[in-house]
């Protein structure tokens, strides 16, 4: 489906046109409809689907349209980090280009005073559109420096991070904050249990639209050393001093790890980047500008950088463990082999990981390639197969919520911009 084949207003069309926009993935195609039509939705799928503009396109469709408080907050974004939550900022800005009365402002932790002051003043105002991370966000209001009262739309993005980083009782306490009759949209790229009871608290019989992972590009090579956790760092200096790496991300899921890996490639010369919950917000800019810029060509990173950060030139993603789920698997190793380039991605595979690792092989329909561990550092665990239990699968509702106006733009020709 193409994006003029939506009921999206012109004015959101314009800004597509111009991105060069023209179809809408799967997420979007499946989502855009229900969300004009104001119905609750519950959508899974994980990064990289496009689900972004999923909900932003039609959100700022209607605000557009009107009939929405004038100085009054009437879309609140929920992201679990402030890397997605200036992502969604920055795509809110593109979408938005040609909408002349729809504000917004990003609301996120790790800044100076003057960031904070600035935040307040656009609370106040009534901002349209809020992004926020939860804490910041709860910040504010018990500083009395948000009015949420009129509220129309609350989007949770990555709902499954936002409940494993503890965000729970605070996505609760500031959805008490807003009219119960408000249209809610959450993403979440799994669906646990906890999420669905989530789901329950927060949705009015929703739409359910599931998006099924997937697989990553045929063109990113992967490959596994099954190791034992202590072979893990003279496996790095073996790949750093016999090949010629360059632009590489190399991801743990523990901060400590972080630091420990980067702290071995200074010891043996590498330049190198790395990004993790414990530094400032202004440390994690700059880390992530000197790596896009070119000034440091590897990335020590815990999966905050996996999911939402875009990165177009990575040659190689290093898994220092496995990740506990093959979305993250897919996430991680999805930084690599974008815009028409080649990738490779590396995962180091202990002991305790083998379960974890052969899911994502089942999943991916192959085996990956085990290379031989660097002479000099011993043997490794042998690699078993282990089977895969059967996940439960989840099943659609339909919403009975009211229908929201909608605005034919079927056949519409749009004239080429100069």
């Amino acid at each position: 489906m193409k994006f003029e084949d939506t009921y999206l207003n012109d004015n959101i069309l314009d800004a597509l046109y111009d991105m060069k926009f023209e179809d809408c993935t799967p997420i979007q195609e499946q989502c855009i409809p229900h969300i004009l039509d104001y119905h609750d939705l519950m959508g899974i799928a994980q990064t990289g689907t496009g689900k972004t503009a999923a909900y932003l396109l039609p959100i700022l469709s209607m605000l557009d349209d009107g009939g929405f408080p004038k100085d009054a907050i009437n879309c609140v974004i929920m992201s679990p980090t402030r890397e997605l939550a200036q992502q969604i900022d920055q795509a809110m800005q593109g979408f938005a280009y040609y909408l002349d009365d729809v504000s917004s402002v990003a609301v996120y932790g790790g800044n100076d005073g003057n960031r904070y002051d600035q935040e307040t003043r656009s609370l106040r105002m009534g901002a349209d559109v809020v992004i926020a991370t939860p804490g910041r966000l709860l910040s504010h209001l018990r500083m009395g420096n948000v009015d949420m009262s009129k509220v129309s739309f609350f989007v949770l993005d990555e709902a499954d991070r936002m409940l494993d980083m503890g965000f729970s009782d605070d996505i609760m306490q500031i959805a008490s904050y807003m009219p119960k009759d408000r249209q809610t949209i959450m993403f979440s790229a799994t669906m646990p249990d906890k999420i669905q009871q989530m789901a329950a608290q927060l949705l009015n019989n929703p739409v359910m639209v599931k998006i099924a992972v997937s697989k990553p590009a045929e063109k990113i090579k992967q490959s596994a050393f099954v190791c034992y956790d202590q072979q893990k760092l003279a496996i790095i200096r073996h790949l750093f001093k016999t090949g010629n790496l360059n632009r590489v991300i190399i991801f743990s899921g523990k901060k400590d790890k972080v630091k420990e890996i980067g702290r071995e490639l200074k010891r043996i010369n590498i330049k190198c980047g790395m990004m993790h919950s414990d530094l400032s917000q202004a440390e994690r800019d700059e880390e992530m500008f000197k790596f896009k810029s070119g000034q440091t060509n590897i990335l020590v990173a815990t999966d905050i950088v996996a999911r939402g950060i875009d990165i177009d030139d990575i040659q190689l993603v290093i898994n220092y463990d496995v990740p506990h789920d093959v979305e993250d698997y897919v996430h991680r190793i999805g930084r690599t082999a974008r815009a028409d380039r080649d990738g490779a991605a590396i995962t180091f595979v202990n002991e305790r990981d083998i379960p974890l690792f052969n899911q994502i092989e089942k999943f991916l329909g192959k085996v990956i390639e085990k290379q031989p561990l660097p002479e000099g550092i011993g043997e490794g665990p042998e690699y078993k197969l282990i089977e895969k239990r059967r996940s439960k699968g989840v099943g659609r509702k339909k919403s009975n919520r009211p229908h929201a106006k909608r605005h034919n733009n079927r056949g519409r020709h749009k004239p080429k911009k100069e």
